[in-house]
């Protein structure tokens, strides 16, 4: 018998369109962000400075998603205090710390020091966001798993929803994640991932495309790798950008929900333009960010599978017996 969880069946409500699908806008970047505002010297850039920019972009995007996702430092509770956050948009919150530490060929995760999954509850977030680098074969792979495990048993104990971000990255020596070796070996790497991932209790997979899709042409190949990706994953799973242009990112939604996923989380692919031009042109770059938004939403919705047709709570019945109140979350 499946032990309901309210509030993330709630949570997972609240972050997809009415049609059950994850059309997310992705501003919680730290390191990048700072990387767009000064390329020069990102260092420099202010907290003040970062947390205007997510509060311009989240007031202009924001209406059209379904659900934003924001850091704990610099967006969440600066967005929902300013009001830049829609009441009726849901939110989600990272809880690892930006970049990796160790040894580039096996990189570790941290969480966000001073910020926990109760305080995520506690503001109000629809659900948890977690981001691990990560690669079937590292050395860390054990200790990427635990803190996984971690933070799943802390979802649980405060009922509210993970979505889960796996990373990869290259563990060979002299060969990087560019590099058309990687690339050659991304697909096995992605799709083993979310089979050693997905079923630890976390409740979406925000997977990164299995195919190079700027090497890989082939729209066949692309639809073949995300269908094996929809069968290795025991959850939903909502596509990442990743920074690719948006006119790939755009194909790359249709392909993925047309294979199964459940929607699509994206932030550069659909919002970077603007620190590509003038001031004066920013407005207008954030039209047309917010317009490509209401497009791939759009897509997305029409192509895209339901989450709770895949998430494990929904496959048993629905029915709630009088009573449940007494013994929930009890333990």
């Amino acid at each position: 018998m499946t032990e309901w969880m309210i509030g993330k069946v709630r949570g997972l409500q609240a972050t997809s369109s009415p049609h059950g699908v994850f059309t997310i806008l992705a501003q919680d970047h730290r390191d990048s962000l700072r990387r767009f505002i000064c390329p020069s010297d990102p260092e420099s850039v202010p907290a003040e400075q970062m947390t205007a920019w997510k509060r311009r972009i989240v007031s202009t995007l924001g209406p059209y998603a379904s659900a934003v996702l924001l850091d704990p430092q610099y967006g969440a509770g600066q967005c929902i205090a300013s009001g830049d956050l829609p009441g009726h948009v849901g939110l989600l919150v990272s809880l690892e710390e930006t970049g990796y530490e160790g040894d580039p060929l096996a990189r570790g995760s941290r969480l966000v020091e001073g910020w926990s999954v109760a305080k995520a509850k506690r503001m109000g977030a629809s659900a948890c966001k977690l981001l691990v680098h990560y690669h079937p074969q590292a050395s860390n792979e054990g200790a990427q798993r635990a803190l996984v495990e971690q933070v799943v048993e802390e979802c649980r104990r405060y009922d509210i929803p993970l979505f889960l971000e796996p990373v990869s990255f290259s563990i060979w020596a002299g060969v990087s994640k560019d590099s058309d070796a990687f690339a050659r070996d991304r697909r096995r790497v992605v799709i083993e991932t979310a089979r050693r991932l997905s079923g630890l209790g976390v409740d979406v997979l925000k997977a990164e495309f299995p195919v190079d899709p700027l090497r890989e042409k082939d729209e066949r190949v692309w639809w073949e790798a995300c269908h094996e990706l929809t069968e290795a994953s025991a959850v939903p799973w909502a596509l990442l950008s990743a920074a690719v242009p948006y006119e790939v990112f755009e194909r790359m939604v249709v392909v993925a929900c047309e294979a199964g996923a459940s929607g699509f989380i994206g932030g550069r692919a659909i919002w970077a333009d603007i620190f590509h031009v003038p001031e004066p042109e920013v407005p207008r770059a954030l039209r047309q960010a917010a317009d490509r938004l209401k497009r791939l939403s759009a897509l997305a919705d029409e192509k895209g599978t339901p989450w709770y047709k895949r998430h494990p709570f929904m496959q048993t019945s629905t029915q709630i017996e009088t009573g449940w109140h007494v013994t929930y979350r009890e333990r």
